[in-house]
């Protein structure tokens, strides 16, 4: 590490690297088209997302210029949620930042702005934002002098390229397993809705034999306290279960467990949140072994009848229509937050019912489905560790490269 040099953020970044968006007066609502130049948003730096709400005109847009963003800028959330980067692509579209975002725009000869992005991704760089923050009710980013003070412990580029590679190879599978997920996900969409709403198997109509029931002619919700002396037991909140896996499987010794902890659960059954459906808090159950696990009160134990295909259950209790509409039902509670449950709203809900060698049938397709998705789910996982292991000591040196 002879070769590090110590550098503040400020010396860094290039001429006019560190722009601020405008203040709200400069660009006002009425501003906004339908379509036209996207503005960037805290969403895009906190979700890494590319969905734009807000447009201006070109004229607008060279009256803001100056705001613009350009490839290789970091884009820093500013206000609330303060800290989180995403950097622009050479594909991303031409426009300009809102008021709660910060551009920094480096100086390539001394810092790659990947291995920058990196730096403020790992916890050391996200505490150095954050501790030089302030506001009682709403956080927002320290001034401009206090944020260049940050101090930086940097390697040759050579090596800031080396680790960059490997980070990035990291994300770059994640993101290339989130790809084909959602690209599955959408053929089991399309299987859902050409056999329960269009019947294209059936030549348009619903088959002789199938009738019109409900959920709850093919499930019962179970709620089993545990009773077990295992020493350790793994425990399953609302926010372990997203999009069909159960992501924690890490044990805690079985002493004064949260009153919220009540719940067993076994294989083939389906965890799904009461709480804001639209969350996506649901999982199956695909582990053979469950015996210490213990699930929240929060989340319903949907366990499909002798006579129904799991896998059959689970996707039309995870079809977007029916999604939607719970999360309408749950807002039309009373209550604190949007909620439903398995008596009044799920089990009601209306359904194609299925002979059991149909259910079989189809079962079979979500199920190899199912199986590729919870795969790279669960290898996205083992990934994203190995990402926060390896971040912290290639940044500071401990491992070399």
């Amino acid at each position: 590490m002879e070769d590090w040099k110590e550098y503040k953020l400020g010396e860094v970044l290039s001429d006019k690297g560190y722009i601020r968006g405008p203040f709200g007066s400069a660009l006002k609502r009425g501003d906004m088209k339908d379509s036209g130049i996207p503005v960037y948003e805290q969403q895009h730096a906190i979700y890494q997302s590319r969905d734009f709400r807000f447009y201006i005109d070109e004229n607008k847009f060279n009256e803001m210029k100056r705001f613009q963003v350009q490839t290789n800028d970091l884009v820093i959330s500013c206000s609330g949620t303060v800290g989180k980067v995403t950097i622009i692509d050479k594909n991303d579209p031409k426009g300009i930042i809102s008021q709660a975002l910060l551009i920094l725009r480096v100086n390539s000869g001394i810092i790659l702005p990947k291995y920058l992005q990196y730096f403020f991704t790992s916890e050391n760089g996200y505490n150095s934002i954050i501790s030089r923050s302030s506001g009682s009710v709403q956080i927002n980013i320290a001034k401009r002098d206090v944020i260049e003070g940050i101090p930086l412990h940097l390697p040759p580029l050579s090596t800031q390229q080396k680790i960059a590679q490997i980070l990035s190879s990291l994300d770059d599978k994640i993101e290339l397993n989130n790809k084909i997920n959602a690209n599955l996900e959408q053929q089991a969409q399309a299987l859902f809705k050409s056999w329960f709403v269009d019947f294209e198997p059936f030549c348009g109509e619903m088959p002789a034999g199938w009738k019109v029931g409900t959920i709850g002619d093919l499930c019962l919700t179970v709620s089993q306290t545990y009773k077990g002396n295992d020493s350790e037991v793994v425990l399953i909140n609302t926010s372990d279960v997203e999009n069909g896996d159960i992501l924690n499987h890490e044990s805690v010794a079985n002493t004064n467990l949260k009153g919220q902890f009540k719940k067993t659960f076994q294989k083939n059954d389906i965890l799904y949140s009461e709480i804001r459906p639209a969350n996506r808090h649901y999982a199956f159950v695909d582990i053979d072994e469950t015996c210490n696990y213990i699930a929240s009160t929060k989340l319903m134990v949907i366990r499909p009848n002798e006579d129904v295909n799991p896998h059959y259950l689970y996707h039309i209790l995870t079809n977007p229509e029916l999604i939607k509409e719970m999360q309408h039902l749950a807002e039309t509670r009373s209550g604190t937050f949007p909620q439903i449950t398995f008596e009044s709203e799920l089990s009601t809900y209306q359904i194609p019912l299925l002979p059991k060698e149909e259910q079989d049938k189809l079962g079979n397709l979500f199920e190899k489905i199912d199986n590729m998705v919870f795969h790279n789910i669960r290898e996205n996982k083992k990934l994203s560790n190995l990402r926060e292991t390896l971040l912290p000591k290639l940044m500071n040196g401990e491992i070399e490269v």
